[in-house]
């Protein structure tokens, strides 16, 4: 999803006319790269992921074994905690490759050096570690949850029979079932959100100039309200 959001929100940036409504053919471009020429570097950089996670998993069966002694205990939690970070930073560095991957079609690693040769050029480096846009996201995640759950209390209100044999945990369970289907249908909406801001930001890093073209009001918003928050960034 992230990949083919990015295309089509750089086809709206660069071309607008290929990307004006629900049906243009920017949506289906953009699926079949993201589904074959670009497929082997998506798979890539989840590869990369899986293969920390399975090493992950590796130290911490290790960690639970009873007969290491108290020094094995310490190197191994100190290497949980080195590849947990590592883990980290590449699921954050794959987000904005994969950006590139989507505008592009560039091989994960050439996408992933344009994308931080980019904005160590711009001097944009704070602006990627203030992201608030994921918190902010992950917030109303939680509220959509907890909403559906607030549904899922007023359906058993409503049918009662439904969860009878639960007896006094049939409102818990109501609750804490559509909370969990709220947080999933949630996420996913919002992560179209998430992908299309990461691009636009990308994007107006990278050519400003075609935006002001093509856009020529939303440019002059944006680039009030990036100067007003980030100053010395923006000149």
């Amino acid at each position: 999803i992230h990949v083919i959001v990015a295309g089509v929100v750089s086809t709206w940036w660069f071309a607008p006319d290929e990307a004006s409504s629900c049906c243009s053919v920017a949506i289906k471009d953009s699926f079949v790269r993201a589904t074959t020429t670009s497929f082997g570097s998506i798979c890539f950089g989840s590869l990369l992921v899986a293969i920390i996670q399975t090493l992950r998993s590796m130290v911490e069966s290790a960690r639970q074994d009873n007969s290491n002694d108290g020094c094995a205990a310490f190197v191994l939690c100190l290497v949980d905690c080195c590849l947990q970070c590592l883990q980290g930073i590449l699921e954050y560095f794959n987000k904005f490759a994969y950006i590139y991957v989507g505008m592009y079609g560039y091989s994960y690693l050439e996408a992933g050096k344009n994308v931080m040769t980019l904005f160590h050029a711009r001097g944009w480096n704070i602006i990627i570690a203030d992201d608030l846009v994921s918190n902010t996201l992950s917030l109303f995640t939680l509220i959509g949850g907890g909403l559906v759950g607030c549904v899922g209390l007023a359906t058993n209100a409503a049918f009662p029979s439904w969860l009878a044999g639960f007896e006094g945990a049939a409102s818990g369970i109501a609750f804490g079932f559509s909370f969990l289907i709220g947080i999933v249908i949630t996420a996913i909406m919002l992560s179209v959100v998430d992908s299309s801001v990461n691009t636009v930001l990308v994007s107006f890093a990278e050519a400003p100039e075609e935006f002001q073209q093509n856009h020529p009001k939303l440019s002059g918003e944006m680039r009030d309200a990036w100067r007003l928050v980030y100053p010395a960034e923006c000149g």
